[in-house]
């Protein structure tokens, strides 16, 4: 009887340890996760196609921003979520370090994810956020939902054409 439990046990362990990992990239990557992480793709990084993050739960809302005209609908998934499936190391990060396409970096202490829905908008009224609007990735604050996120401090961290975050 020893031997069945075992003999059964031993894949079921593989399936556990497989369904954390993260899947390479079929398509084209845009963004690359480095640094504090537990879960990577691709040497110690994490890399992520378009479909990767829409698989992720999804968040939306409406607000306008300090750079465009009106209010806008944005979604993709809340900077948390995201983390937390890269399982953050046992040092639990501080901080990120967002780099954009044109070379600007913006450090972000992981307290603003956890106290506001912080999400790396991929859609812009129902449409992928081409590069000339921002896009593809855009670390947005819900600035409409509360006016304390209209500081200049937040409108620093709300870095548009992200390409990589460190963990830090």
């Amino acid at each position: 009887m020893g031997w069945v439990v075992l003999m059964f046990s031993t894949p079921l362990a593989g399936l556990a340890e497989s369904a954390d990992d993260l899947d390479a990239p079929n398509g084209p990557v845009i963004l690359t996760v480095s640094g504090n992480i537990d879960h990577t793709n691709v040497g110690s990084e994490a890399q992520f196609d378009r479909a990767m993050l829409a698989a992720l739960p999804q968040h939306e809302f409406e607000t306008s921003t300090p750079w465009t005209e009106g209010s806008s609908h944005y979604s993709g998934p809340l900077m948390r979520d995201l983390l937390a499936r890269l399982s953050l190391g046992s040092d639990a990060a501080d901080a990120v370090l967002v780099s954009a396409l044109n070379g600007y970096e913006a450090e972000i202490p992981v307290s603003d994810f956890n106290d506001h829905n912080v999400i790396l908008a991929m859609n812009k009224n129902g449409e992928a956020i081409p590069i000339r609007e921002y896009g593809p990735l855009w670390v947005l604050y819900p600035f409409d939902q509360d006016e304390t996120l209209l500081s200049e401090k937040i409108r620093f961290r709300a870095v548009w054409q992200v390409m990589q975050i460190n963990v830090l």
